[in-house]
């Protein structure tokens, strides 16, 4: 049997998606081994007993300045910027995709510009949101909002195109008025897409909040890292990375588990 019709069974599934993780384990900690035997007080590679501690310290033991737990504060800073810049731009994406998607005359007008907007990097614009808007939190969810939108409204755009013709010629046969058919024909059938466009762009949107934390925060996930690199805290910028990335897999999987519970006739194939 040729390889690519070879197909893993679920147990075997499980072990091939634990195996690279092991790997990557391993492979860190005989690094990490070798540098502290030369060197116990190493902080590049810090061994997990380390990071534990650290990561006890962070999220266990009062802050002697603030008198937070700065691990679950830094968390619902980001998280709540994120929320807000991801839902702005779930929230134009989704209208100015289905308009630009759905009327033509919004498509030759707001078609390219969208496109040339797209072409930004959301980054070389920070500083001028942060001249514009101020240091606070606004500037922060702008710039996520600013970095995904056009990604969102493209791609919805895109979809409300690929629908049949006959679905609008059939509404518009019994009457429907444009309003009608975007909101009854067309905006259940991107809903399941919008969600999945919100998958992709949460990569985006963490670098973005990641990168106007390091610049202009007080708390925050992005703020913490950049903070202790100054004094080389690997054993906290490790772990900070590796909940960044729980975060991030558990939101993407949350979405992808909504997804399949609202519309799950978007998956029948």
């Amino acid at each position: 049997m040729r390889l690519l019709n070879r197909r893993p069974g679920q147990q075997f599934s499980l072990i091939l998606a634990v195996l690279p993780f092991l790997l990557v384990g391993l492979v860190y900690l005989q690094a990490s081994n070798a540098r502290l035997e030369v060197n116990p007080n190493d902080k590049l590679l810090p061994s997990p007993s380390q990071m534990a501690e650290a990561m006890h310290r962070m999220a266990f033991e009062e802050d002697r300045r603030t008198g937070q737990y700065l691990l679950w504060a830094d968390t619902a800073a980001s998280l709540q910027r994120l929320a807000m810049g991801v839902g702005v731009a779930a929230l134009i994406g989704l209208g100015v995709g289905i308009t630009i998607g759905l009327v033509p005359i919004a498509s030759a007008t707001l078609g390219p510009f969208v496109a040339v907007v797209s072409m930004v990097p959301p980054l070389a614009v920070l500083p001028i949101l942060f001249i514009a808007f101020g240091l606070g939190e606004l500037a922060k969810v702008v710039l996520i909002a600013l970095g995904i939108t056009p990604f969102l409204i493209r791609d919805i755009a895109f979809r409300v195109g690929e629908l049949p013709r006959e679905l609008l010629v059939k509404a518009q046969t019994l009457g429907a008025s444009t309003l009608q058919i975007a909101l009854r024909v067309v905006l259940p059938q991107m809903l399941p897409r919008l969600l999945s466009g919100l998958r992709l762009a949460l990569g985006p949107a963490w670098l973005f909040l990641i990168a106007a934390e390091a610049i202009a925060s007080t708390e925050g996930l992005g703020y913490r890292i950049f903070l202790v690199r100054r004094f080389l805290a690997m054993d906290v910028i490790l772990p900070y990375v590796a909940w960044i990335t729980l975060l991030a897999f558990l939101m993407d999987t949350a979405l992808a588990a909504l997804s399949r519970r609202l519309y799950p006739w978007a998956y029948v194939r």
